[in-house]
């Protein structure tokens, strides 16, 4: 199968998997969450080892890439500077940097196990 091909199924399933959790959850915290647990699964994907170059496109940069999502980060982080809420701004930032680096830490200690 081409390579293509399987960055574009995975990016397809997890495009969806993130949206359906914005559907249940609503932003930001379905944000937050999304970019909190692709960090913690891309570590520990990198860590246990992808096993083939295909499952490496597949999961890796197709899954976790349609799954996890900065741009949306970015947004909500640009819009709450709009609207002059400095706190809320704040927070999104702390919270997506400081806890998706602790979760990619904890993927890939969880992955070396």
């Amino acid at each position: 199968m081409p390579s293509a091909l399987i960055v574009f199924i995975g990016g397809g399933l997890g495009a969806t998997l993130r949206w359906a959790v914005t559907l249940c959850i609503g932003a930001p915290v379905a944000t937050w969450l999304v970019n909190i647990v692709g960090s913690f699964g891309l570590a520990w994907l990198t860590a246990r080892g992808f096993g083939s170059e295909s499952s490496r496109l597949l999961l890796g940069t197709g899954l976790m890439g349609g799954f996890t999502t900065y741009s949306t980060f970015n947004q909500d982080t640009l819009l709450a500077l709009e609207e002059g809420s400095i706190a809320r701004a704040a927070l999104n930032v702390v919270v997506t940097l400081l806890v998706c680096l602790m979760a990619g830490g904890l993927g890939f200690w969880f992955g070396r196990r």
